[in-house]
């Protein structure tokens, strides 16, 4: 495993994601998660003939009840890179006026990290 403290942050996404009916924290950090991924592109992995497995993908999601998410899952749903998920305080939950619903508003920040390269480098 790549010593964390050589790795560079090469992106860093933000996302949002609801669940609007039914308290699913895992359902509204996977939406949070997909959302961020629908702002980013990383080309640099075929220019340079790179492997994605070289890469760690760090994600953390932030909602009202942490320990509701099943990060094991949100794992499973990313797409490239040795990935981990992290669940911490965070988004917002909206109760209906009659307090009859909830919605559960999460936030994901989605970071991905390179070994120090051969050949070329990212400025620090």
């Amino acid at each position: 495993m790549t010593d964390s403290v050589q790795e560079q942050r090469i992106i860093i996404e933000m996302g949002m994601g609801n669940d609007l009916h039914g308290m699913d924290y895992t359902k509204a950090c996977a939406r949070a998660i997909e959302d961020a991924f629908r702002h980013s592109s990383l080309p640099l992995f075929g220019a340079l003939e790179m492997s994605h497995d070289a890469m760690r993908v760090q994600v953390t999601v932030g909602v009202q009840e942490p320990d509701k998410v099943d990060v094991d899952t949100l794992v499973a749903k990313l797409p490239r890179g040795r990935a981990a998920v992290t669940a911490v305080f965070g988004g917002m939950n909206v109760v209906a006026e009659n307090g009859s619903d909830t919605i559960v508003i999460a936030q994901a920040a989605v970071e991905a990290f390179l070994p120090p390269q051969k050949g070329w480098k990212l400025k620090s």
